[in-house]
């Protein structure tokens, strides 16, 4: 039994899939489209718009001319927050369509996305919509050392950075372009959203929705197209005053780089090697679900992934066991079968880097316990990776340094806290971490040494839309959800007025 395409999921990917800018759908100005595949099939989902320099050109006229002249970023507070909630409440409405459309395009079973990204992403508007009136400056009082006598009245205005270029990543379409969109149009931002060129369907739909809860012409522009082409051009363009990424690290440096021309403000939320340690006081069979959650979730294909799991060496072989023992019974197969626990990779090439990735570990020596089967019922045309786990991985082997990006779980031994803490900090980046203990003092202690902007205790990969997220190192700065990313699209503005009535001649000559 598979889920039933939704009528209107036919028809949507049925049709040619457009451009949307300043409000209405558009051809690329080149003409060029190119295909979305099912990567559990290979089969083309739909043609999608190819967008590319003189499309972003466009958009990011048409959110400049939003910003300056249309009412968005003047809307009473009160106005924008219920627009804000309507998007909210329309992915709710349609979670059923977003969730086949996520599934086909992305590989991601039916029933996570469902479950799992559909609300998610309505609960960060509904959480962002709270956000609109309570934006306030504060009044601050000053001294001017060389004017004796002056009465000031300061104070701060938080305003909107104005147009926002954001890019996202294939990896939770309508997930990452809710993170995006719904602290930039909460602030009073315009906003042009690249999505990934491998995932387009979902942030397409969107946009539609978008324009059905009321927001005004120009203020969400959405252009497909490839990273070289039309992502580079968002970045560099002199009228877009941020840009926001989520991707790899690679791809982050040369965001910054093309950023640099204008100086526009840059958010970037990039790779991860995130550490999962797991203490010999700790409930195993709870650490062990942990791990796997940490891992194989989202088919290992998300930055915060928990792809080093230590383990203390008191417990270290039962860990091996029930761990290794678990991923050979994850399921694959088609996403849009309910018994289906994991699906496809994303993309052909991450699939042949994850594989690529798994070669090289074995040619090196590296003990695999898990990875060796698939189960379940897999396409043959799929790009299907089983859930691989390796034991007694050294961490300065290219398998603990490198973001795989895909189902493949390292673990790694240690003494005692000190070397825990040690292993976990020793990488470049410095996104996400886990600990698993029932010791309190010990989970406070190691949660500040931890170079990480995320660490979970006794449990992983829990997210909410108050939750402040975001990375250090090379896995980026800023941050996404939470009170902490309105401040990533808004800028201070200081007023000081003198009270005093009078003006002192800074020039006066004093005898």
């Amino acid at each position: 039994m598979t889920v039933t395409l939704d009528r209107n999921v036919e028809q949507f990917i049925g049709a040619p899939r457009q451009l949307f800018i300043n409000g209405q759908w558009a051809d690329a100005a080149s003409g060029k489209t190119f295909a979305t595949p099912n990567p559990a099939t290979g089969e083309t989902l739909a043609n999608i718009a190819e967008g590319d320099a003189e499309d972003i050109d466009r958009a990011v006229r048409a959110a400049r001319r939003a910003f300056e002249e249309g009412p968005w970023s003047r809307m009473t507070p009160s106005e924008r927050g219920r627009i804000i909630w309507r998007i909210g409440d329309l992915i709710l409405e349609h979670t059923d369509e977003l969730a086949q459309l996520e599934s086909l395009d992305n590989g991601k079973p039916f029933a996570v996305a469902q479950a799992a990204d559909g609300p998610l992403a309505a609960d960060l508007f509904h959480y962002m919509a709270g956000w609109a009136t309570k934006i306030e400056g504060n009044t601050i009082n000053i001294s001017v050392p060389y004017m004796p006598g002056a009465n000031f009245h300061s104070y701060t205005l938080r305003e909107p950075v104005g147009v926002v270029g954001q890019i996202i990543p294939w990896n939770f379409p309508l997930l990452m372009a809710a993170w995006k969109l719904g602290p930039a149009l909460t602030t009073g931002n315009t906003v042009i959203l690249k999505p990934a060129e491998q995932t387009p369907l979902t942030a397409i739909r969107l946009a539609g929705l978008i324009a059905e809860a009321g927001v005004p012409e120009g203020v969400v522009n959405v252009v497909t197209g490839f990273g070289e082409t039309a992502g580079a051009s968002l970045a560099a363009h002199p009228m877009v005053d941020k840009i926001a990424f989520t991707g790899s690290t690679e791809v982050g440096r040369l965001i910054v780089h093309a950023a640099a021309g204008n100086l526009k403000k840059v958010s970037l939320e990039l790779g991860g090697k995130s550490p999962n340690i797991v203490f010999d006081d700790a409930d195993l069979d709870r650490a062990s679900v942990g791990a796997i959650a940490g891992i194989f979730a989202a088919g290992g294909q998300t930055c915060i992934a928990g792809s080093r799991l230590l383990v203390q060496q008191g417990v270290y072989q039962r860990m091996v066991e029930l761990v290794a023992g678990r991923a050979r019974q994850i399921r694959l197969g088609d996403p849009r079968l309910p018994a289906t626990q994991m699906g496809p990779v994303a993309n052909r090439p991450q699939y042949d880097r994850i594989r690529e990735m798994i070669a090289g570990a074995l040619d090196a020596g590296a003990r695999r316990v898990a990875g060796e089967g698939q189960g379940g019922s897999v396409p043959e045309s799929g790009l299907f990776v089983p859930p691989t786990v390796f034991a007694d991985v050294d961490n300065g082997s290219a398998l603990a340094r490198e973001e795989i990006f895909g189902p493949v779980l390292s673990i790694i031994p240690f003494r005692d806290t000190e070397h825990a803490v040690r292993i976990a900090n020793d990488s470049e980046y410095g996104l996400a971490s886990g600990v698993w203990t029932n010791d309190l003092t010990r989970a406070h202690t190691v949660a500040r040494k931890l170079v990480a902007g995320t660490v979970w205790v006794n449990t992983y990969r829990a997210a909410a839309a108050q939750a402040p997220f975001g990375g250090t190192r090379r896995s980026g700065y800023g941050r996404e959800r939470g009170e902490e990313a309105l401040r990533e699209y808004l800028r201070t503005k200081n007023v000081m007025i003198d009270l005093s009535g009078r003006t002192p001649d800074p020039f006066a000559i004093r005898t």
